[in-house]
């Protein structure tokens, strides 16, 4: 019932061979993903995330910079502060220790998000229109 979240296989930055210079959890002036205080069994003081909300800011060598949005309607559970400090952990593991963050969707509101993902077979067919429209 937890979403991982992790950078796409087609993302930008695991296709074209770019350096990470930096991550930043800094979304504004006021809010900070790594101040996200989670205790107890009903997860009190998580931040709540909407399916907009930005988690970090990942800028590259070559000047663009990518927000990564939270995907899913939930509570931040954890951000992993490994990649702060090892940055390539999101281009070589980007699906175990690369991870970005951990959501916990309501409870309610989980099997619908889960019935709106896609499938491995049907991801990789929209990276295949995506490829074959593009000129």
């Amino acid at each position: 019932r937890i979403c991982v979240i992790t950078l796409a296989e087609a993302h930008p930055l695991l296709q074209s061979g770019k350096t990470i210079k930096n991550i930043n959890y800094q979304i504004s002036a006021n809010c900070s993903r790594l101040q996200n205080k989670v205790s107890g069994k009903s997860k009190r003081g998580a931040q709540f995330l909407t399916e907009l909300a930005p988690l970090c800011r990942i800028s590259s060598s070559d000047g663009e910079e990518y927000t990564i949005y939270s995907c899913i309607r939930g509570r931040l559970i954890e951000v992993n502060e490994n990649i702060l400090s090892n940055p390539t952990l999101l281009q070589e593991k980007p699906s175990t220790e690369g991870y970005i963050a951990v959501v916990l969707p309501k409870f309610e509101e989980s099997k619908s998000i889960t019935q709106g993902l896609l499938t491995q077979k049907e991801y990789e067919e929209v990276l295949l229109k995506r490829r074959n429209s593009t000129p």
